[in-house]
């Protein structure tokens, strides 16, 4: 009598993974790191960066509670942003002491000549575990936040807004206040962020201007609102490069 061996089951959704990335799955080499957040910042000397490792215990918000407070200053301003307890930094020093321009010496011979990213400083930005799903996906967006605040307070952000349409137009009164005039009844009235600087050159142009890039933008697209560019007539409130693709009149 003959009996039949009993092979053993294998799950199906095992084969699946193995049949989509086998090299992958079954790979036993080190995960790959996050390719923004494995990038050196380079940043000029005269920004301050100061890392308070005491840990939060009264968070703004739960998600950063036992975080550490990262600051960073500069000659446009400071701003702080909490960093969780898994990140980990490392500085390092410019090659050469850094000398402001108007005090170097005139360079009489090529070997004494200095690029101006000599003087730079650098930061390199890791996590504890980079195989964790969380803290990959926050080395990327800490490095970002971090390189992003850098050069607000170094540079600035701005960005402009062009008003397209007939009638349309923006105007900044003696109350401090932002009046948009985009077809409707009465004029739209907003309030201007206390960290943004508003200009208004022109009746159909506004520029803002700020060290928190995500603050000028969000206020930029708070604008844009009230009279988003429409694609028939190609009118409305464009920020920075934005164009739109015309297209033709609905038939009846």
């Amino acid at each position: 009598m003959l009996f039949r061996h009993s092979t053993p089951r294998i799950k199906l959704s095992f084969l699946n993974k193995c049949r989509t990335n086998p090299q992958r799955f079954l790979s036993a080499t080190q995960p790959i790191a996050s390719k923004i957040g494995r990038k050196i910042i380079r940043y000029p000397p005269e920004v301050l960066i100061t890392h308070d490792q005491t840990p939060i215990t009264q968070p703004r918000v739960k998600a950063d509670l036992n975080s550490t407070t990262l600051t960073i200053s500069g000659p446009l301003g400071t701003h702080s942003m909490p960093l969780k307890p898994y990140i980990r930094l490392k500085f390092y020093e410019s090659k050469v002491p850094y000398v402001k321009p108007e005090d170097r010496k005139p360079i009489t011979n090529e070997d004494d000549f200095i690029d101006e990213s000599d003087f730079d400083k650098k930061l390199r930005i890791s996590v504890q575990h980079p195989e964790n799903k969380e803290q990959k996906t926050m080395w990327g967006t800490t490095r970002a936040l971090i390189a992003n605040y850098i050069r607000g307070v170094s540079e600035g952000y701005k960005v402009s807004l062009k008003f397209v349409g007939v009638g349309y137009r923006a105007s900044l009164e003696s109350d401090g206040k932002l009046y948009l005039e985009v077809g409707y009844v009465n004029p739209v009235v907003m309030e201007i962020p206390p960290d943004i600087k508003c200009i208004v050159p022109a009746p159909t142009k506004i520029i803002l201007s700020g060290t928190d890039k995500q603050l000028v933008y969000r206020f930029a697209a708070q604008i844009r609102e009230h009279r988003k560019p429409e694609p028939y007539n190609q009118k409305g409130i464009f920020v920075g490069d934005e164009t739109i693709q015309k297209k033709t009149s609905k038939k009846k």
